[in-house]
């Protein structure tokens, strides 16, 4: 199975170029998000101060979908998410060093926009990583 447009188009758009406005085409109005790395916003603004934390602590963060698999209004991607640790993130001070962890999106689409996505991250490599890069 391929990956939906819309799916590549969030992460590719979105995530990996930073253009936040495509948001408005992307995302319904009433958008739920729940990350992995923060709490449940809803709606398009919350959303894109999400992006702009994450983005501001990791440089070239980038989103690679590993997987995806669709049917109907939903679509489940394995995804691997990294960056170069440039501010504070999870708590940690920046080390310059690049992480990465693996995870899972689940999307729901409502017409041609995502409306719901929830995703779920290996936090606790993730966290392993920072602390390693801390003590070196």
């Amino acid at each position: 199975m391929s990956t939906p447009p819309l799916v590549a188009a969030f992460y590719e758009q979105i995530w990996n170029c930073g253009k936040v406005e495509a948001a408005r085409e992307l995302l319904s109005e009433a958008f739920v998000f729940r990350g992995s790395l923060g709490a449940e916003v809803q709606g398009r603004a919350g959303f894109v101060a999400y992006v702009g934390a994450v983005r501001s602590a990791l440089a070239d963060y980038r989103c690679e979908i590993l997987e995806c698999v669709s049917e109907g209004n939903r679509a489940f991607a394995q995804m691997r998410f990294s960056g170069r640790h440039v501010g504070v993130f999870r708590g940690c001070a920046p080390t310059g060093k690049s992480v990465h962890w693996l995870g899972a999106a689940l999307f729901q689409f409502e017409g041609p926009r995502i409306a719901q996505l929830w995703v779920l991250g290996d936090l606790a490599s993730l966290d392993a990583l920072l602390q390693a890069n801390q003590a070196a």
